[in-house]
């Protein structure tokens, strides 16, 4: 099979295209046909040696879709054609074949394409654990989310607008505002015009957001803390380096700074997202935005831009 590798740690051009043996399913594993991979930031951190350093050499991507080519002795539940989306892999996703254990493949209803499904697991999983897991969101309150126009805010979006919450979001180009309305949030503002802030605090009547999803906190949560409710939730996502805040402004909103990774998931929690991700599927309740597909050796290319500002939806790769 053809599969990008990686020999050594670094720019985006380490990836290569590569003929590698296919793998073949062991107990309690799962062979999937790939018909898509996601591109997500995390893999370019992983890449680039900055994250998790995986044994040298190996096949990037966490995220994929498409079907069921083998099974392993044990495995039920699952036949050979399924279509399916991938949490994780244990063979890479950058791949014509991704082998799986059982529970790192997850239904993929046939009203969402496998370009969609490429873009399911770490954008819907991390919004949906950061939403309802380390910040406890609930019906009626308000929530801000700093980039909304890229793939965990679109996901952050849709999620939050299902179960009840105010959604005010954010984005640094009018094509990502629009898409950001288009999700449905109900409030869109321009977070590089001067003192948007001072609009969110004016939507919630003076009380300021109950919680707010930042994927860029080295440059937002100084300036986030001004703008919550007392007993307020930040949740950082992202961020690409180091800030200075005043702990004062926490203090005065008995606030909390929230961090979190997806790679801190139980197993039990991680059953527990994806059984309401694959019913938002099925509804039609979540739907992955797609910005653009590129065969998979143009991989680095989509490590590029997978990090350029002005994020719109899911980048793919399709082999």
């Amino acid at each position: 099979m053809k599969a990008i590798r990686v020999v050594q740690f670094g720019e985006p051009d380490v990836m290569r295209i590569e003929t590698v043996p296919d793998p073949k399913p062991g107990p309690g594993q799962v062979l999937v046909r790939i018909k898509a991979a996601g591109v997500n930031p995390v893999d370019t951190y992983i890449r680039a040696g900055a994250y998790t350093k995986p044994p040298l050499p190996y096949t990037p991507g966490l995220d994929a879709a498409g079907t069921v080519e083998a099974l392993g002795t044990g495995v039920r539940g699952l036949a050979v054609g399924d279509r399916v989306y991938t949490s994780g892999t244990l063979s890479g996703a950058y791949a014509e074949l991704a082998l799986c254990s059982v529970d790192q493949v997850h239904p993929l209803p046939a009203r969402v394409s496998f370009e969609q499904g490429a873009g399911v697991n770490v954008p819907y999983a991390t919004a949906y654990r950061a939403l309802f897991y380390r910040a406890h969101a609930h019906a009626g309150e308000a929530l801000l989310v700093h980039g909304a126009s890229g793939g965990v805010g679109v996901a952050s979006v849709q999620i939050a607008r299902a179960a009840g919450l105010t959604v005010i979001g954010t984005a640094g180009t009018e094509r990502g505002r629009a898409l950001v309305k288009e999700q449905g949030a109900q409030h869109v503002l321009d977070h590089r015009a001067p003192g948007y802030l001072d609009q969110v605090v004016a939507l919630t009547e003076g009380r300021g957001v109950d919680v707010i999803l930042e994927m860029l906190a080295n440059v937002n949560l100084g300036k986030d803390l001004t703008v919550l409710a007392k007993g307020g939730r930040v949740v950082v996502i992202g961020s690409r380096g180091t800030v200075e805040i005043n702990p004062r402004e926490a203090m005065a909103r008995d606030a909390g700074i929230l961090g979190m990774t997806l790679f801190n998931t139980s197993e039990q929690d991680a059953a527990s997202i994806h059984a309401a991700l694959v019913a938002g599927l099925e509804s039609g309740t979540l739907r992955p935005v797609v910005r653009r597909e590129l065969p998979l050796a143009e991989a680095p290319q989509a490590h590029k831009v997978v990090m350029e500002a002005g994020a719109y939806g899911k980048i793919v790769l399709v082999p």
